[in-house]
């Protein structure tokens, strides 16, 4: 049985079978190699176990009084529930082998039939479940389009970031990492995942700002079909489509108290249940966090909880701003310059402008340098871009080095002026900025900029 053992790992199977000692004989011998087998006498009692717990495959009887099995895979179907269903028969019968592949059976046996044959159906009906579940997460990843995960820079800095990031990615724990916005908290988590035993899993990314609760909690624990109206089927979250990966939870200090209290639920016991649903489903999905807010005052202020705060921290980084590394603004600019190549015509930076650059603070980080070069490069008249081609305010240096004021002063000043270069059009500055109109919108409360 050694063989099959490893075969099989953890695959959970629910044996459905109203002779007893069919499940005896299953609880008996398919542990035997590496599976998890629980059991159920009836149609009616394989729902409720469906219900409360996941199986990976379902080995269905066919003849059985009550519900049947065609209708228990009818039902186990139109549940939307993850599951293949393989099913078992005294009775052979071409008519209902073909009903019952037709309703989405992955299989079917008849008895008596090999144990070995047996442990092979499961196998493969197990495979398509990761590999159905791997399909959907690779099919967001694609529609995410991120660029491979490099972080140009050869600072101090960045070498201790990335050592850092060479030792937290052999290890399971949760990440915190923590920047201002624009700072590439984002790709470091890539980098993270990249250099990870996960690194062939998906990594799947959401920014917690970006939704209401409801959406928020669907998002990343699924809905069971008539959850809420509009869920016509049911649908796994990203905490069960990163199965084997990472999920990226970025602006996770956006989340309310009652998504950090279901999210804290779900990391202390790794099983969560989709909105309008009472099963419980396993997770496997390394969780790294990021945020832009100083997560420790918000405890102490009230505002993030406390033992989730301890959750999401079992291993932190923090991402240098941009004016903190100053040295790397030449080799970020060559980068976007080649980057922004293939969608415009080629430029190069004089050295003045590239003086002017390095000189500037860039509150917005790199993300509002790499929209600076990607605007100068549509907009240069010709091929070398010069120190009048850069916008005012970084020809300027933001005005940031004049008078006496601290960087929350240098801040104000700074999107008070590209918030009159366009004209107070705040999706406009965002773009500019490097930020997402969120984020915005919260500087200029706390600033009290009049618009």
């Amino acid at each position: 049985m050694a063989e099959g053992k490893e075969r099989g790992g953890s695959i959970r199977v629910l044996v459905v079978d109203d002779e007893r000692p069919t499940r005896l004989l299953m609880e008996k011998e398919l542990p035997r190699a590496g599976y998890v087998v629980l059991t159920a006498a009836s149609g009616e009692e394989a729902l409720e176990r469906i219900r409360s717990a996941d199986f990976d495959v379902v080995l269905l009887d066919l003849k059985m009084p009550g519900m049947g099995g065609m209708d228990a895979l009818r039902r186990i179907k139109e549940s939307g529930t993850a599951v293949e269903v393989v099913i078992l028969t005294g009775h052979p019968d071409v008519d209902s082998a073909i009903a019952a592949m037709k309703l989405g059976a992955y299989d079917y046996l008849t008895k008596p039939f090999k144990l070995s044959e047996l442990e092979e159906v499961l196998r493969r009906a197990a495979e398509r479940k990761r590999l159905e579940r791997e399909n959907v997460a690779l099919r967001r990843m694609v529609a995410q389009r991120e660029p491979a995960p490099i972080l140009v820079g050869q600072s101090q800095a960045v070498a201790e970031l990335l050592a850092s990031v060479r030792r937290i990615a052999g290890s399971e724990a949760n990440v915190l990492i923590q920047g201002e916005s624009g700072t590439g908290k984002g790709l470091v988590a890539r980098i993270i995942h990249a250099q990870s035993a996960r690194a062939e899993g998906p990594f799947l990314v959401i920014n917690c700002s970006a939704f209401q609760d409801q959406l928020l909690e669907s998002e990343l624990f699924g809905h069971e079909k008539g959850a809420f109206t509009g869920a016509t089927a049911g649908k796994q979250g990203l905490f069960e489509v990163a199965e084997g990966g990472t999920l990226f939870m970025d602006e996770v200090g956006e989340m309310s108290p009652a998504m950090q209290a279901k999210l804290l639920q779900v990391l202390d016991s790794r099983e969560l249940r989709r909105v309008g649903g009472t099963r419980a489903h396993r997770v496997n999905a390394r969780v790294i966090a990021a945020t832009n807010k100083d997560l420790a005052h918000e405890v102490r202020a009230g505002r993030f909880r406390e033992d989730l705060y301890y959750r999401l921290n079992v291993v932190s980084l923090t991402i240098p701003p941009l004016r903190e590394r100053k040295e790397d603004i030449h080799r970020l600019v060559e980068h976007f310059l080649r980057r922004f190549a293939a969608d415009y015509a080629s430029r190069t930076v004089s050295p003045e402008a590239l003086q002017a650059l390095a000189e500037y603070p860039w509150p917005g980080n790199v993300r509002e340098l790499a929209n600076t070069i990607e605007r100068l490069m549509i907009l240069a008249p010709g091929e070398i871009i010069g120190v009048d081609d850069l916008p005012p305010n970084v020809r300027q240096g933001g005005g940031l080095s004049q008078g006496p004021g601290s960087l929350a002063d240098m801040e104000r000043l700074h999107l008070m002026r590209i918030l009159k270069e366009t004209g107070g059009k705040k999706m406009q500055a965002a773009r500019i900025l490097g930020i997402d109109i969120k984020t915005l919108n919260v500087k200029i409360k706390r600033y009290r900029i009049p618009l």
